[in-house]
């Protein structure tokens, strides 16, 4: 392999010639050959709107010339492309403030300027790409933008195409009447657009829930630099760059109204996170619903029918499985893990500094990612194809010993009790049972058990 030599503070490092990174990026890669979890993309490319919105801010204030601040947001251009996803190596097992990341997109962005300006300047990847930033400042602003914009670009529209599917079943069964469950046992009737309605109303408050949160997004760490101070940087630079990169991506951004605070909590990331994992035990509960409804189809519940994605086994012929149930559940827990190792890497910011950094926004990005994937895949092959077996579920209504509790404004509980009781005991219908026993007349039978006056549609 052809290298060529980068020099740092600490001495020279071979460095592969076909390679935009640095000494420090190189440093990192031989230093830490720790898992294969490499440091996700959406915070390179979050790192790549900061540096653009920064040398435009240091242009402004007179400390970047118009030459390099206009070469260092072209080579930010080039990484937002995704043209230069191979120079960005490192994995998440890192300095824990996420440090050589950073250097990394400075090596990057000043090897790049520095093509395009054919020797006019030169852009040092810390003096010039990183002025009046830190590494303790840039890495959670970067991590507040990566963790918004894929929020609002893969979790939301998902779910929102979710809520359309599960509004469309809810109006399309909402006239189909289905026994209710409560403890895995038999209950009162209610629709099964009712049934799905809940579902709906479940992913429209974890929207709700996300969107609330995310706002507390906005604020960024820039202009705090080493330990909330601001040294190095002109005091309006924090509120110039949140300008800049509210120009640039339409959010609207703002300069942290403590910086001491931005750097060593994460505390909106918890928040933002456990709005995600409500929305995980959610999708834990309807996948499940949807996973116990089709269950059968001769030997279950079977009231619900999924659509036949795939043979469900290598050896029982015709087999069908709730594959796409299955799959969103263990996104579900993954989503639990993340957020307990997301609560417990916040918790550990010692004095001016959290350096669980790396971790955190790992791990709530993956948190997003899967759910919006998930989402994505259980409406498309799942839910769109959900249909109702009204046989069975007509089937269950007639044998329910549970439409005894309309007797009860009537006879009183423990008469339509021992009406249930008997029934179930002697194998009789409701009806039957409650015939012989003398408290209701056919008339008043037929009068008082009626499901369609029980669901209350």
């Amino acid at each position: 392999m052809d290298y060529r030599i980068e020099k740092d503070t600490i001495g020279e490092m071979k460095v592969p010639a076909d390679k935009y990174w640095g000494a420090q990026t190189q440093r990192s890669k031989e230093n830490f050959p720790i898992g294969g979890e490499k440091m996700p993309l959406e915070v390179t490319y979050a790192f790549a709107h900061l540096k653009k919105a920064a040398a435009r801010a240091n242009h402004a204030l007179g400390k970047l010339s118009a030459t390099k601040a206009d070469a260092i947001a072209r080579a930010c251009e080039d990484i937002l492309s995704g043209d230069l996803d191979e120079h960005f190596p490192l994995v998440v097992w890192q300095t824990g403030s996420g440090t050589q990341s950073n250097m990394n997109v400075n090596e990057v962005v000043a090897y790049r300027a520095n093509e395009t300006l054919a020797g006019e300047e030169r852009v040092h990847p810390n003096d010039d790409v990183n002025m009046s930033q830190s590494s303790n400042d840039t890495f959670p602003t970067a991590m507040h933008v990566a963790a918004l914009m894929e929020l609002d670009k893969r979790l939301l529209p998902s779910l929102d195409q979710m809520i359309a599917t599960l509004r469309e079943k809810e109006e399309r069964f909402q006239d189909i009447i289905k026994i209710g469950r409560t403890h895995l046992q038999d209950a009162t009737p209610l629709t099964l657009g009712q049934e799905i309605s809940g579902w709906r109303a479940m992913m429209e408050k974890s929207k709700g829930m996300i969107v609330e949160s995310s706002r507390h997004l906005l604020p960024l760490a820039i202009g705090g630099t080493a330990v909330g101070t601001g040294i190095n940087a002109d005091p309006t630079f924090g509120s110039r760059v949140a300008q800049e990169l509210e120009s640039q991506t339409g959010y609207a951004f703002q300069s942290s109204d403590n910086k001491f605070h931005a750097l060593t909590s994460h505390d909106e990331l918890v928040f933002v996170h456990g709005a995600l994992k409500a929305l995980a035990a959610d999708l834990m509960k309807v996948a499940n619903d949807v996973r116990w409804l089709s269950s059968g189809p001769r030997s279950g519940i079977g009231e619900l029918t999924i659509p036949a994605n795939e043979p469900g086994s290598s050896i029982m012929p015709g087999k069908v499985n709730p594959t796409q149930s299955e799959a969103v559940t263990m996104v579900a827990t993954q989503v639990f893990g993340n957020d307990a190792a997301i609560g417990f890497a916040a918790s550990q910011g010692n004095f001016e500094l959290n350096v669980f950094k790396p971790v955190i926004i790992y791990n709530a990005l993956q948190s997003i990612r899967l759910l919006g994937d998930g989402i994505q895949s259980f409406n498309d092959r799942c839910i769109e194809g959900l249909e109702a077996n009204l046989d069975v579920i007509e089937g269950f209504v007639s044998r329910s010993l549970m439409l005894v509790t309309a007797l009860n404004p009537h006879i009183g509980y423990e008469k339509a009790a021992e009406i249930a009781k008997i029934a179930h005991q002697e194998g009789w219908t409701l009806k039957e049972s409650a015939l012989r026993s003398g408290y209701v007349t056919e008339e008043q039978y037929d009068e008082w058990i009626n499901p369609e006056d029980m669901v209350n549609k």
